[in-house]
């Protein structure tokens, strides 16, 4: 293969890669892992769609999140 076909071949990857959703996707995405109890994963999510949209509904489920996060005492786990 010549460098110039697989230099074609790495933009086709790199193309398909940056193919981002959107924040209402990300929000989704965010709901169904904090669904799952994956809390840390579903705050990234909501991150992301924050980043693409302020004023997306991710504002206030990532501050609920938040204050879910903060409620459990650390001292309880370590005695």
């Amino acid at each position: 293969m010549s460098s110039q076909e697989s230099g074609d071949s790495r933009q086709v990857v790199r193309s398909r890669e940056t193919v981002e959703m959107t924040a209402e996707e990300y929000y989704q995405q965010g709901n169904a892992y904090r669904k799952q109890s994956l809390w840390h994963e579903a705050i990234n999510c909501y991150i992301k769609a924050i980043e693409l949209d302020p004023d997306s509904p991710a504002v206030e489920a990532k501050r609920m999140l938040d204050d879910i996060m903060a409620f459990y005492c650390k001292d309880m786990y370590n005695p």
